[in-house]
């Protein structure tokens, strides 16, 4: 979380738009609204003027404000990290660039849990390799750790 706090105060510092991205389940699911995974992990830093965006899908401009907010505030390049870095990460990252959205995806900043198939490392390893080679209308993403962002 560390990482992360700082690179959101990085953003914010210079002038930057923070967007929380918080899963919503549906009935029954551990992520629907008043289920412990619903909410924020809460070592998260979120300020008054950072934004907050239910997401029902893994790819975070579905049914969201997301790609309306990065208008409105003329976002030039946008930084996504996250959970779940084989499922909502991915397909946010991969949905931005074929936006047309620079893309950066910190190397370190984003996590997954072990798959019956690759343990997590793996599977960070693997994913920030494809953001790097990605073919989109502005290239591929650029992966880099927090500390460099």
């Amino acid at each position: 979380m560390v990482r992360l706090n700082a690179l959101a105060d990085r953003v914010r510092r210079d002038g930057g738009l923070v967007i929380f991205v918080q899963h919503e389940g549906p009935p029954g699911d551990p992520y629907h609204p008043g289920e412990p995974g619903f909410e924020l992990l809460p070592d998260l830093h979120v300020e008054p003027s950072d934004r907050i965006i239910r997401k029902r899908f893994c790819d975070a401009f579905i049914e969201t404000s997301l790609a309306s907010d990065l208008d409105a505030a003329s976002v030039e390049q946008i930084i996504v990290t996250g959970c779940a870095t084989d499922y909502c990460v991915d397909t946010t990252v991969r949905a931005a660039l074929s936006r047309g959205h620079q893309t950066l995806a910190p190397s370190d900043g984003h996590t997954t849990t072990d798959r019956p198939h690759l343990c997590a490392a793996k599977i960070i390893e693997h994913h920030n390799a494809l953001w790097e080679g990605f073919i989109s209308p502005v290239g591929p993403a650029q992966v880099r750790p927090c500390d460099e962002v």
